[in-house]
């Protein structure tokens, strides 16, 4: 990700993901500095969450923890979250993967915020579970390239085909996997 994100230093128009985007650039005021608030923030989403389901973190250096986690907090929610809604509307494929990345961001959002308001309630478990899901789809920038090179290798599909595919395949899977670690996790405990 961080190679990505070099990639846009400096600030140019017509720079790698960009360069089939011309048409937001030119028409779409807002394109530009959006997507690279969306760029340059997500990295920090990124670290901040790799940050927080470390164990020697968690339990020797939980001030450490606690400001990640707010640098996270503040990343998602005022920034990555709401470009990654706008880029969504303007995303490629068409209206499916438009949806489907409206839907991500929305969601990030979401439960970004559902972990603050737990953890303010001093409930530990809700606040992992939610930033589990939060982070499950900040990890959908890593799952969603893999499965771009994946299915280029294999299948040479055309361009647009292949964004309406990891549109949903960025980001579902991830989903779905840590929802049934924190279904474990709960029937585990219940024994």
């Amino acid at each position: 990700m961080l190679q990505i994100t070099l990639r846009y230093i400096p600030y140019h128009r017509e720079v790698a993901f960009l360069q089939i985007k011309q048409t937001e650039v030119t028409s779409v005021k807002a394109y530009l500095p959006i997507f690279y608030i969306h760029v340059y923030t997500a990295v920090f989403a990124l670290l901040g969450g790799f940050t927080q389901f470390n164990n020697s973190i968690l339990t020797k250096y939980k001030k450490l923890h606690r400001a990640m986690g707010y640098l996270y907090f503040i990343v998602v929610v005022f920034f990555a979250a709401p470009s990654g809604i706008f880029m969504g509307y303007h995303a490629n494929g068409g209206f499916l993967s438009k949806i489907s990345f409206i839907l991500l961001g929305s969601l990030w959002l979401f439960f970004t915020i559902k972990a603050v308001y737990y953890i303010r309630k001093k409930d530990i478990k809700n606040h992992r579970h939610f930033m589990m899901r939060s982070f499950a789809l900040a990890f959908s920038a890593i799952t969603l390239r893999m499965w771009k090179v994946i299915l280029v290798y294999l299948f040479h599909p055309s361009p647009m085909d292949i964004y309406q595919i990891i549109a949903w395949l960025g980001w579902i899977p991830n989903l779905l996997l840590i929802e049934y670690l924190i279904r474990k996790n709960i029937n585990h405990e219940k024994k």
